[in-house]
């Protein structure tokens, strides 16, 4: 039998670097809703052998990226807006529970205010990046913000539950957002930025408040993906919290 570091440690790991790539070639817009690709093509591509690929892409087609079409190969799911905003209702619904534990007063359960140091550095680089329109940026630090911010959670089941629920809803809104900036349209202030704000509401042990927060983000989100899917124009940003202006939700 294989040891350890054997060839199955080595091939899942191929697998989840070949998932990984694909993963954030979706997100980047160069993989788009509808395009096929067969398990050969991928494997040329990346130069590595045809059963590491069809395992990521198995895996993939699990987390609803990805549809197997028969004796063709694989396709780029293309989601609606309904699956939208499914996602949206399902992700809040796990960020509420997720708060309900952080914002405890048992002393046993209780999340101290320095554990929210590291997720409010990613969610300061996230606010820059969707200030600055860069949606790149954005993606990659709003998965990571929310990754950490669950994991204070504990429970490592819903944890991955939400970032794949995340990372669908990127999917879903991405195409739609790059076409957007394709065709001259300005992201910057529309982009959610108030990942400190849920911050700040959570190390207060605010439940209510970062409920409120979420669901302005989800509102926002789901409204203006339905208006780009429409071709709708959109004013440059939704009004922000009470007294302050600027963006009051994401753009997924």
């Amino acid at each position: 039998m294989p040891g350890p570091d054997g060839p199955a440690v080595i091939r899942s790991t191929l697998r989840q670097q070949i998932a990984d790539a694909l993963r954030d070639e979706i997100l980047a817009g160069r993989l788009v809703p509808g395009q096929e690709f067969t398990v050969k093509e991928i494997a040329d591509q990346y130069g590595v052998s045809a059963t590491p690929v069809r395992e990521a892409l198995v895996n993939l087609s699990a987390q609803g990226l990805l549809d197997s079409v028969q004796h063709r190969g694989f396709r780029v799911h293309e989601h609606t807006l309904d699956d939208y905003r499914g996602m949206l209702q399902a992700r809040g619904l796990i960020a509420d529970a997720i708060f309900r534990d952080v914002t405890t007063t048992s002393a046993h359960h209780a999340v101290p205010a320095a554990a929210f140091v590291s997720v409010r550095r990613r969610g300061e680089e996230a606010a820059r990046a969707a200030a600055a329109g860069d949606l790149t940026v954005l993606i990659g630090y709003d998965l990571r913000f929310w990754r950490e911010l669950s994991a204070l959670f504990g429970n490592a089941y819903l944890s991955d539950f939400l970032h794949r629920l995340r990372v669908q809803s990127w999917v879903c809104a991405v195409p739609h957002l790059r076409r957007e900036s394709e065709r001259g349209g300005d992201l910057r202030g529309r982009l959610w930025s108030r990942h400190t704000d849920l911050v700040d509401a959570l190390t207060r042990r605010d439940a209510a408040h970062a409920h409120t927060i979420v669901d302005e983000y989800n509102a926002h989100s789901l409204d203006l993906v339905a208006s780009l899917a429409a071709g709708s124009v959109r004013p440059a940003g939704p009004p922000g919290p009470a007294g302050s202006a600027g963006p009051a939700g994401p753009s997924a």
